[in-house]
């Protein structure tokens, strides 16, 4: 899906409006599948029952806190590109790879979908990489490098849970 430009002032940060537009559609979907993995982890923050109970209901907080706060940063990343970046359930389903879970999973099942979800969004962020190492996109490389850090550790860390 491409991204619609919004700003008809031109801009001219050193990038060019063609890789501006490829870095924004990447973007894009990158927020989708952080949106998507956001909404995955405060659901299961709300459903989560069992004899971890107490330490995942807080865990699952403590994500979806820094998810929500990250969300905003990589929309404002696009929209200083010039772009208008998705916001809605209908584009974010067009854009996301991470797929919602249907029901409510058993405790350790929600963390084997959170640690696929984390997986997921961290090689749609990956795969942005080579338009914005060509575009010379230092901003967006920094975004990308702080996001993909928090969604690799976290991977981890869920997936020692799941660890016998």
């Amino acid at each position: 899906m491409a991204t619609k430009k919004t700003n008809p002032t031109k801009i001219d940060i050193g990038i060019s409006e063609k890789d501006r537009a490829k870095i924004a559609e990447g973007l894009s979907g990158f927020l989708a599948d952080s949106y998507t993995l956001y909404l995955m982890t405060h659901n299961f923050h709300w459903n989560v029952t069992g004899p971890m109970f107490t330490s995942l209901h807080t865990m699952f907080m403590t994500q979806y806190t820094e998810q929500w706060a990250a969300l905003d940063e990589i929309a404002e990343r696009i929209r200083a590109l010039g772009y208008a970046a998705p916001g809605t359930y209908a584009q974010f389903a067009k854009l996301a790879t991470v797929k919602e879970v249907a029901g409510v999973p058993k405790a350790m099942d929600m963390v084997a979908y959170l640690v696929a979800a984390h997986e997921a969004t961290a090689r749609t962020g990956r795969n942005i990489f080579p338009i914005v190492d060509k575009a010379n996109d230092q901003p967006t490389a920094d975004l990308l490098t702080r996001r993909l850090e928090v969604h690799e550790k976290t991977a981890w860390m869920l997936r020692s849970l799941l660890e016998e």
